[in-house]
Parts: C-alpha cells; sequence; structure tokens
C-alpha cells in the first residue's frame, strides 16, 4: 500500500489507474514470491536434520487438487498469469499487456496458444 501512495505522484494518467495499481501489485507479489523462495532454498540448503525432512508430510501436487490448479499446471508461469488476469481479474488485453510488460499482440497470442494447450489436455483427460 505504500508503494501506491508514494508511487501516486509519479501516476501520469497514461493507462487506466486500475492497470496501474495492478502493475505495482503484480511487480510487489513476484518481488516478494522470489525473495521467499531463496530463503525457503536457503533454509532447506541448511537443514541437516534428515529425519526432520523425512516426517514432513507431503503437500497435494495440483494435479491431486481439484480446480483451476488442476489445468493451469500444464501452461507455463507467464501464460498461467496472463489466464488469471483475464478470467480471474477480469481484464481488458492492453491492461495485461501493460502489466506483463508485453506488446498487445504477444500477449494476445500467448493467451491463445495457452488456451489451445488447455483445450488439447482436456481433450485427452475426457477421451480416457
Amino acid at each position: 500500500m505504500l508503494k501506491v501512495l508514494y508511487g501516486l505522484k509519479n501516476f501520469e494518467g497514461k493507462s487506466k489507474f486500475k492497470t496501474w495499481l495492478y502493475s505495482i501489485t503484480y511487480n510487489e507479489c513476484i518481488t516478494q514470491y522470489r525473495k521467499e523462495r531463496r530463503k525457503r532454498r536457503l533454509m532447506d540448503a541448511l537443514s541437516l536434520d534428515p529425519l526432520e525432512e523425512a516426517s514432513e508430510e507431503k503437500a497435494p501436487t495440483p494435479e491431486e487438487k481439484g480446480g483451476l490448479d488442476r489445468w493451469l499446471v500444464y501452461v507455463n508461469p507467464i501464460d498461467r498469469e496472463i489466464l488469471v488476469l483475464r478470467f480471474v481479474a477480469e481484464l481488458e488485453f492492453q491492461e495485461i499487456a501493460d502489466i506483463m510488460h508485453m506488446g498487445l499482440s504477444a500477449t494476445k497470442m500467448r493467451y491463445k496458444r495457452a488456451l489451445d494447450k488447455l483445450r488439447e489436455k482436456f481433450a485427452v483427460s475426457t477421451e480416457t
């Protein structure tokens, strides 16, 4: 929230406020995710107790879960973010392109290819 308040003076109105806000939120989430992932890897590397590691319960994989996660595992992370921004956040393609720092045509093409891949996986899973 502080980043939004401090950055408000830099908002030039070249895009919608909602797009600008999503862009800040998206970038902050990615930064926090990367920090947590590095911290987790460091803690795993420093863990010397094999009994502790063996006793940890196995988390269910996305394939074992139901819902959207089950299908989004088949597309790469960037395409997954585009699909989530389109379907969950209900953003327009131009807004997604601005948030993802991509061109409009590249965003649309990645969206189309991701949907095609999901359709293909869904068709295969319904046949079996």
